[in-house]
């Protein structure tokens, strides 16, 4: 192959997954996301019913040896909306089960349910987020520890990058 043909052929080949890094389709394209390019998908189940791809967001912190900083994104096929609220009341009542669960201070929505509950020992913080996309229950669940030694801009960071999960969820 000579050089010619071989260069374009390559920077192609380099570009592809600049281009496609952080967006994810589940549900046979039915929901599309962007996630951080930092975060690493360490989990994914995308075929069949239930779906999801889970992330793990590195915590540079020493506290991160005892503690999983994760989120997930996990569709479900639903029939209808009474099937959606059904399926957002299960997810709230697993969630109330947890140990040393605690509701945040901001009592939860049919849409969003913030609370911290301990894992393995360490306190982690929860926000759970709904959305209802025609024939389709999806969850976002981001949770940190709630006091990682990597400080405030790490968490704030974190946060942030859960919010921009949302936002992409619902375009």
């Amino acid at each position: 192959m000579n050089l010619r043909h071989a260069l374009p052929t390559l920077l192609l080949v380099l570009a592809l997954p600049a281009a496609r890094a952080g967006d994810y389709t589940l549900a046979d394209g039915g929901v599309r996301f962007s996630a951080p390019p930092a975060w690493s998908a360490i989990m994914e189940k995308t075929e069949g019913d239930p779906q999801f791809i889970a992330f793990q967001v590195h915590d540079p912190s020493p506290s991160a040896a005892n503690s999983l900083a994760r989120v997930t994104v996990s569709v479900r096929r639903i029939a209808n909306d009474a099937t959606f609220a059904q399926y957002v009341q299960e997810q709230m009542a697993h969630a109330k089960g947890l140990s040393g669960y605690q509701p945040a201070a901001a009592a939860p929505t049919l849409n969003r349910h913030d609370y911290t509950a301990v894992e393995s020992k360490v306190r982690y913080s929860y926000s759970e987020r709904y959305y209802h996309k025609g024939k389709l229950a999806v969850q976002l669940r981001c949770v940190r520890p709630e006091a990682s030694q990597a400080g405030p801009a790490w968490t704030a960071a974190f946060d942030r990058g859960c919010d921009d999960v949302a936002v992409s969820l619902q375009q």
